[in-house]
């Protein structure tokens, strides 16, 4: 939080017919401020990227509390107001990625509505864009933003940057798990770990020539199985192994290798009603030894890899989207 006073505003600027985006008022350009959070007006922001210039972003929308708040490597670098979606056109919760970016996308279902600065999540239509703050839900089911927040979160964002939105918000914490993702190991296969990550970079690093798929791992408790999916193809799975209680819901994001704790860093958010704690235990879950050593060819920062007690049939994934449906 912060405790700091307004910056000026800038004119409003006018459109008229619906046909571009009408900058009739504060709450839809966006002004920057220097305030508690909780004391945020619609259209207000803060923004401060300087506390953490690197490392991956995620971002968390809390319907409750109608904000957007935005960590970089595990700190909270900007928070912003927000309008999700009003009733009968609810936002949907849950575990969500950046599909695609349009900085000058336009609605192919609302009358070629403009949505500047779009941050694709679901296929059919849900995602993060400059638009109206009433100041209560009132979207056919996207996030709106602030122009001016939109277009500083466009960039910072990336393709397969995870976005989580709840009913409440909980804070990201770090987790080092001492070993690859889904087996354990001795410390004298740190080395191994390690080359796993060698000449693999994270998304916001990759070249407009690049051609990485970007990973999700997700374990459900109630399939018994993991699938690990590219994009929004699955490639493979296999047999989920655990003690038999519930997994929970948590999100990971893999920072890179930790020298000190030899190991992989993870950054680790939770949502909805989970605990915290139990997020802090990565090897209470695992697979055979082959999915294992399969996995590691799929192993990348910037992957993401999730926990559920929910079923991986349509019902809690979106179509080709890799959603998590809460």
């Amino acid at each position: 939080m912060t405790t700091e006073t307004p910056i000026s505003r800038r004119a409003m600027l006018a459109a008229s017919g619906g046909a571009v985006l009408a900058l009739v008022a504060s709450p839809l350009l966006g002004q920057h401020v220097y305030k508690e959070i909780h004391e945020l007006k619609p259209g207000e922001f803060t923004w401060h990227p300087e506390r953490q210039p690197y490392g991956p972003v995620s971002v968390i929308v809390s319907l409750t509390d109608q904000r957007a708040h935005v960590y970089r490597n595990g700190v909270r670098i900007a928070v912003s107001t927000c309008s999700t979606g009003k009733p009968g056109h609810e936002t949907p919760t849950g575990v969500f990625v950046v599909l695609q970016k349009d900085r000058n996308h336009r609605s192919s279902t609302y009358n070629n509505a403009p949505m500047p600065n779009m941050n694709r999540l679901t296929w059919d239509g849900v995602a993060l864009h400059a638009g109206n703050l009433p100041g209560y839900p009132a979207s056919h089911g996207c996030v709106r933003l602030p122009l001016k927040f939109s277009a500083l979160l466009f960039e910072v964002t990336h393709l397969g940057t995870p976005v989580i939105i709840a009913d409440e918000h909980h804070f990201p914490v770090d987790v080092v798990h001492p070993g690859m993702i889904l087996s354990g190991y001795a410390e004298t296969e740190f080395e191994d770990v390690v080359a796993t990550l060698d000449g693999r970079k994270h998304p916001s690093d990759w070249g407009i020539d690049d051609a990485h798929p970007i990973t999700t791992a997700i374990a459900s408790s109630h399939d018994r199985k993991i699938v690990i999916i590219e994009n929004d193809v699955e490639v493979a799975s296999g047999p989920l192994v655990w003690n038999g209680d519930p997994l929970g819901a948590h999100v990971y994001v893999l920072k890179g290798k930790h020298e000190g704790a030899k190991g992989m860093h993870w950054q680790a958010l939770t949502y909805g009603d989970s605990h915290s704690a139990e997020m802090q235990d990565l090897s209470r879950v695992r697979t055979d030894k082959d999915f294992a050593k399969q996995m590691v060819s799929y192993i990348h920062p910037g992957m993401i890899y999730i926990l559920t007690d929910l079923p991986l049939h349509p019902d809690s994934r979106s179509e080709r989207d890799f959603v998590i449906m809460s």
